[in-house]
């Protein structure tokens, strides 16, 4: 049978709530404060009744003190409700932004693998749509059940004392009420879930297309994207539409149940004295009658948001999907600080690396290399040979299934990650930059970087002209809300950016591929520069580019099959020479 509410979520995320003891502990006060007034109203509206005796016989002196009493409990019962209102909204949503946060925190440490395997539109809406719809329920949820609850118990009791036969008819009627709920939201729950699902799904596909609008308008694909993304939200129509119609049917079937013992309340009551019965008064019926409103109320109201809560539950299973992914795998215990000792010289090596992204698809096998301190290792070959791979390998990203990777001979897997990340300087071939200022985005690598450091970088990346005709300057906000900058100009200050961190090895992928020619010569002349003492491996498909490396590897599925320099290669008259005559044969 499909669970309506799972108890290990539930149990997940308890923790959450507990943080917050104090908050809850007084809105359970009040809601005591809340629940006895309104029961206590209910009485007084029956003893009022009861001193309306008849024509001449009016009890006004009583009526007096009751309707004195009845203001002041509106008064607790007022008070009691809003600070109940205040703390519930707390409770949801500080114990969501704990949720979120530690999302987050384990977003930081999950393996790259996750991030390629699963769209990120998907893992953002898990971020908004369903850590908001967790504490819209909440905060929902919790401005009823505290002074919810008090009012069952204390209006149940209430009416055990006044007449257990009645007592006897409200109580047949409540497990009726939870079985409609029950079997409406046994049913809903997975279209609830399906739907969170899409919602994903669908964000993930217009972060994408909007991200790339670009591309869409060049290869004309404006109507083949509407068809998709209606036909995905058509699905999204009909999962959300059934989802929200048969929560929807929870609520009245709940109401109608319970307007038939208000019904049955009545009947009996009025039996009773008509037998004439001294145990039920006409006053004591109308109080009942509202004690049995009371009774079933929080019911009623939680069957009324049971679309929120099912879509929350929802996004909450999603958000512990998240969170229950297994964390990149810790360092070694023993774990070392690279360059903790000494400085890193840059010496790399590859022994007998084996590594497969599936097990059923081996990408690199036996792969052994090494290059000396401050050489400069240029990686080409066709697509999907191997290149990024490598790197990702080199950067600790990937697990090696074989071999080992040492840097000055130490095994990469017996030092720190961040240790080891941090003597790497990384260059890709889409520049990203995010919405700061300048000179945040120019130390990101290093923030202890001075001026003087940041402008003498811009200098060699032919940027500092540009930013010192800014307003102002280093201090220019850039990104979606900021300065729009080039292709050309973003590659040009993240180059910028990778100097500035002062690494000791340079990754550098297709790092010039965004700049015109006459731009990359002078780019070129300034990786020389900084690639002066520092191993280098770059990843190149312009062969122009890196004639002058110490070692060229050739690589075609995941294994080296040429290596040498440029001449060398030429002269072996083999899948480099290929690669050279493809790109040069034209301009011969």
């Amino acid at each position: 049978m499909h669970k309506i509410i799972d108890p290990k979520t539930m149990k997940k995320f308890w923790p959450y709530l507990r943080r917050y003891r104090r908050q809850m502990l007084a809105a359970a006060f009040f809601g005591i404060l809340a629940g006895g007034a309104g029961v206590l109203m209910t009485w007084q509206i029956g003893a009022a009744i009861d001193r309306l005796i008849g024509a001449g016989q009016v009890d006004f002196a009583g009526l007096g003190k009751l309707l004195a009493q009845f203001a002041a409990l509106i008064l607790v019962t007022v008070i009691s409700q809003l600070l109940i209102q205040r703390l519930g909204n707390a409770l949801a949503y500080r114990s969501t932004a704990d949720l979120r946060d530690a999302a987050f925190t384990h977003l930081n440490h999950l393996p790259l693998r996750y991030y390629d395997e699963h769209s990120h539109g998907d893992i953002l809406s898990r971020f908004t749509n369903d850590m908001d719809n967790i504490a819209i329920a909440l905060a929902a949820v919790f401005s009823q059940v505290f002074s919810g609850m008090t009012t069952v118990v204390i209006a149940f009791v209430v009416m055990l004392v006044l007449s257990p036969l009645l007592t006897l008819v409200v109580l047949l009627a409540t497990p009726v009420i939870f079985f409609v709920s029950y079997e409406v939201a046994k049913h809903s729950q997975q279209d609830f879930a399906a739907q969170q699902q899409i919602t994903g799904a669908l964000s993930g596909f217009v972060s994408e297309m909007v991200s790339n609008q670009k591309i869409v308008k060049t290869f004309h694909r404006e109507s083949h994207n509407q068809a998709q993304f209606e036909s995905v939200n058509q699905e999204l129509y009909h999962k959300g539409q059934k989802a929200q119609f048969s929560s929807s049917l929870t609520n009245p079937a709940s109401r109608f149940v319970d307007h038939l013992a208000y019904v049955a309340v009545g009947f009996v009551g009025a039996l009773l004295i008509l037998s004439g019965s001294s145990l039920v008064t006409v006053g004591m019926i109308a109080s009942f009658t509202l004690y049995a409103s009371q009774f079933t109320k929080p019911f009623i109201e939680l069957s009324g948001i049971t679309t929120q809560i099912q879509t929350a539950l929802a996004g909450l299973k999603r958000s512990f999907e998240l969170l229950d992914q297994a964390p990149e795998a810790p360092d070694a215990p023993d774990a070392l600080v690279l360059g903790a000792t000494k400085p890193v010289q840059g010496a790399v090596a590859f022994e007998d690396v084996a590594f497969s992204y599936k097990p059923e698809t081996p990408l690199i096998h036996d792969f052994t290399f090494a290059c000396a301190p401050g050489e400069t290792v240029a990686i080409v070959g066709q697509t999907g040979a191997g290149k990024s791979t490598l790197v990702n390998l080199l950067m600790g990203f990937y697990p090696i299934d074989a071999g080992r990777i040492t840097v000055d001979g130490t095994d990469i897997r017996q030092v720190t990650r961040s240790s080891l990340r941090q003597h790497f300087g990384m260059v890709l071939q889409e520049p990203w930059l995010f919405d700061a200022s300048l000179r945040d985005n120019l130390t990101y690598g290093r923030p202890t970087a001075t001026d003087d450091e940041i402008y003498a970088a811009l200098k060699e990346t032919y940027m500092y002209e540009y930013v010192e005709r800014l307003p102002q300057k280093l201090d220019t906000l850039v990104g979606s809300q900021g300065l729009k900058l080039s292709e050309g100009q973003k590659q040009l200050l993240t180059i910028a950016r990778t100097m500035i961190a002062k690494p000791a090895m340079l990754i550098l992928d297709e790092a010039t591929s965004s700049v015109d020619t006459l731009t990359e010569q002078k780019i070129q002349a300034a990786f020389l520069a900084m690639m002066q003492g520092r191993t280098s491996f770059v990843i190149a498909h312009r062969l122009a580019t890196i004639q002058g490396a110490d070692h060229i590897l050739v690589m075609d599925h995941g294994a080296i099959v040429e290596q040498g320099t440029h001449e060398a290669l030429l002269a072996q008259n083999g899948a480099y020479t290929q690669l050279y005559q493809a790109q040069f044969a034209g301009s011969r």
